[in-house]
């Protein structure tokens, strides 16, 4: 996809929908030029508000449909701006279920005008299905309490700090958005349930014994909807390492009212028994916690107090970096 982007949040209704928007602006915001929101949308990347023009006058390459929803629609009335963007001579990036080229009015446009469409979600690589073979390398997979709690930040902080120590380390995306920030990856969520672990294996391959993967979670073992995407995930990655993440404030399963968030003390053993599947040896080795909607004082008496009762680094992958579960991380593979 040409750089840079142009971000559609179209008028999605909170923070959370536009989360590929956010994780864009915050781990790539040199390759955008702004964000493009229509009436009544209540998410907000701090980017600049342009029009479709504005954007085009501003070198805009690839106008990104930055959104994620549960099933992964588009709304009808998106189709317009996308098709006009189009016509401005760019080209059009989506991470959603539904196929760009689908839309009738969105394939003529850019067979009119000899622009291409991306759908990140899907890929033409085959799969096996899952072996579960020991394989040389190290993974580390980062896993919820609940959807969107931290898993693709923490991943990328915990990255971002290994390459600062010089260590042989991937970010290995497993979603839209992972994909849109490291420009490679399979969205887990899009490939056949029956290879789910297989693709899962591909993407994390045998390596140095030294080598780390730092996979990106999905979903959670918690909720309803989302948790086999997860299990195949957790066993095809054969992870040697996790990190639970959690988001503090959340009182319920994310679109689920009647599906409470559990104790993080309920969380640890379901995660670690399921990945014993592929890797006996697997073991937590830190919380990541998501604190950016409470007070700092606040933030770090949680962080101190989940550390204190569970033994395990605990960090917010943004506010106070992931250095102590990066050292437990070298501990392991030392060990």
């Amino acid at each position: 996809m040409e750089r840079p982007y142009l971000l559609f949040l179209g008028d999605v209704g909170d923070q959370l929908a536009a989360k590929t928007a956010h994780g864009i602006a915050d781990w790539r915001p040199q390759w955008c030029v702004g964000q493009l929101r229509l009436p009544g949308c209540k998410a907000d990347t701090g980017l600049a508000d342009l029009t479709l023009e504005e954007a085009a006058a501003r070198g805009a390459k690839t106008l990104i449909v930055a959104v994620a929803n549960s099933g992964g629609s588009m709304p009808e009335h998106w189709t317009d701006t996308i098709v006009r963007a189009l016509d401005l001579g760019m080209d059009v990036a989506s991470g959603l279920h539904v196929r760009l080229g689908r839309l009738p009015a969105v394939a003529a446009a850019a067979a009119k005008g000899g622009r291409k469409l991306f759908d990140v979600r899907y890929t033409d690589q085959t799969f096996n299905t899952g072996k579960g073979f020991k394989r040389a390398g190290m993974r580390c997979l980062t896993v919820g309490t609940d959807c969107s709690v931290g898993k693709k930040y923490t991943a990328l902080a915990i990255t971002k700090e290994m390459e600062k120590r010089g260590l042989k380390v991937d970010f290995r995306a497993t979603g839209q958005t992972g994909i849109f920030i490291s420009e490679r990856g399979v969205a887990i969520d899009a490939v056949v349930s029956d290879f789910i672990s297989g693709a899962a294996e591909w993407l994390t391959p045998e390596n140095d014994p030294d080598h780390w993967d730092i996979v990106e979670g999905q979903g959670s073992l918690f909720h309803a909807a989302f948790a086999g995407v997860t299990l195949g995930l957790l066993h095809g990655a054969q992870p040697d390492a996790l990190v639970l993440c959690h988001e503090p404030t959340r009182k319920h399963m994310r679109g689920l009212p009647h599906a409470p968030i559990p104790d993080l003390k309920d969380c640890f053993q379901p995660y670690q028994s399921m990945a014993t599947l592929t890797n006996p040896e697997c073991r937590f080795v830190g919380v990541s916690i998501d604190t950016h909607l409470l007070s700092p004082s606040a933030a770090e008496r949680l962080l101190k107090s989940v550390e204190d009762r569970f033994g395990l680094p605990c960090v917010d992958p943004l506010a106070t970096g992931t250095g102590p579960i990066v050292d437990a991380l070298e501990k392991l593979c030392a060990s």
